[in-house]
């Protein structure tokens, strides 16, 4: 059986990443901050028949690491998978991000992805397992306002090709996919208007829409499974073709 270890699972690419790969026969540990919204998303996989084990913590803490990845092992007898899904993103001018604002974006977005890998490790390469780190098409396209985010997502795509690289030879395949606009609760975070911000982000995308977040999942499934067992170091744009940008 595989296990996989999925962070930000409480809402959007994480949860609906969880109920797929619950369906396809993975054991999936559920993290993120709120326990309310990862029951709810392990209530409609054990009504299903998947197994699921929820951990309530904020990736930003670098204490919290060992506890997921012990109870994840503990529960289904090894790792085979880890999904790094959790992000913050904050949208301003670049003379306007505080220190504070610059540090958690740094410890959610590069540093929990960098800690929680390291921190499972030893049983993906025991498991020959494989790491989707997910990303997004700021850290490739320019954009007024993101600089902070689009900086954590190229260096994150950089750590995938970097690992990707190093244990090859150990079969731990790293695999990145830099999402287009997907329907997620992200975009709340800095949309006041949100029917707004979706048809603004549908006119950046050629194919003029956003993804829906099951359609996202599916990429996720995908190189986590035994069909992508010959690609690793791939940072996949799955955008609706953003990265043109040619609109």
């Amino acid at each position: 059986m595989k296990s996989t270890i999925i962070t930000g699972a409480g809402t959007g690419i994480g949860a609906a990443a969880a109920g797929l790969l619950s369906e396809q026969g993975h054991a999936v540990c559920l993290v993120g901050r709120r326990a309310e919204k990862l029951d709810e998303v392990a209530s409609d996989i054990r009504k299903s028949g998947g197994k699921c084990i929820t951990v309530a913590a904020d990736v930003a803490d670098p204490s919290c690491f060992s506890v997921i990845v012990s109870a994840a092992a503990n529960a289904f007898g090894g790792i085979s998978g880890v999904v790094n899904n959790a992000a913050t993103i904050k949208t301003m001018p670049f003379v306007d991000y505080s220190l504070e604002i610059i540090d958690y974006h740094w410890a959610v977005n590069i540093r929990a992805p960098f800690l929680l890998t390291q921190s499972a490790l030893p049983w993906l390469i025991r498991s020959r397992g494989a790491v989707v780190n997910i990303s997004s098409s700021s850290g490739t396209l320019v954009r007024s306002g993101q600089s902070l985010y689009g900086m954590s997502k190229a260096a994150l795509e950089y750590l995938t090709k970097s690992c990707a690289g190093e244990f090859a030879k150990q079969g731990v395949r790293f695999n990145s996919i830099a999402f287009g606009p997907v329907d997620t609760p992200i975009h709340e975070s800095w949309a006041s208007d949100l029917k707004e911000a979706y048809e603004w982000l549908a006119g950046e995308v050629p194919l003029g829409r956003i993804a829906s977040a099951q359609e996202a999942a599916q990429w996720i499934a995908i190189l986590l499974s035994d069909q992508a067992s010959y690609v690793t170091g791939v940072v996949l744009p799955v955008d609706g073709g953003q990265v043109l940008d040619i609109t």
